[in-house]
């Protein structure tokens, strides 16, 4: 085929631009089902049978719309897999981005919303990347995170039950208990007196 051809064929620049730069990116395109495979098939055969009937009154006409359905047929495929590839990009930096954020502020910030905020997405969709990325939801990674920290700060005698609850910001020391009640299954003095 002739590049002035190809290049006088192409429908949207627009993509034309984003599926050269996904198949110079990934040269080999792995077709998934069978419809993929018989949908180029079928326009391979479809664009040769037109590029033999030389004596069509609109020879040049047809050639070049039935080169323009089978790059929009090839370009679908493309767009699909650049569309998924960009979607899991974008959700996996995003899930790695807030497990950062998790890390760092757990202690003192144990809503979801909080790290929603942060990313500029609803919580809703953060626990949706977290549990599909992990099988975790947001909140539970902030309470493991939380969880180990407090396990650490329980464990240093040098400081007291009420300087954890000030450190991670907790309004009294009986939230902070009931809170460390609930992810340890004992309280800070239980947890503490059973370590000897």
């Amino acid at each position: 085929m002739e590049k002035d051809f190809l290049n006088n064929n192409l429908p949207d620049q627009g993509w034309s631009i984003n599926a050269l730069l996904h198949s110079r990116a990934y040269p080999v395109k792995k077709l998934h089902g069978k419809n993929d495979r018989q949908r180029i098939l079928s326009n391979f055969k479809w664009l040769s049978d037109r590029a033999l009937e030389t004596d069509h009154r609109f020879y040049n006409e047809a050639l070049s719309l039935q080169m323009k359905l089978f790059i929009l047929d090839m370009w679908h495929l493309f767009a699909n897999e650049y569309e998924r590839r960009k979607h899991t990009l974008q959700t996996g930096t995003l899930y790695e981005r807030f497990m950062q954020l998790a890390q760092e502020h757990c202690l003192t910030e144990r809503e979801v919303q909080f790290y929603s905020n942060q990313l500029n997405i609803t919580p809703k969709y953060l626990n949706h990347i977290c549990k599909k990325t992990s099988g975790i939801t947001a909140s539970g990674w902030v309470q493991r995170f939380a969880k180990e920290r407090i396990i650490i700060h329980l464990q240093n005698r040098n400081l007291t039950i009420s300087e954890i609850a000030d450190e991670m910001e907790f309004s009294s020391r009986s939230f902070f208990s009931r809170y460390v009640k609930k992810i340890l299954g004992v309280t800070p003095s239980e947890y503490r007196s059973r370590l000897g």
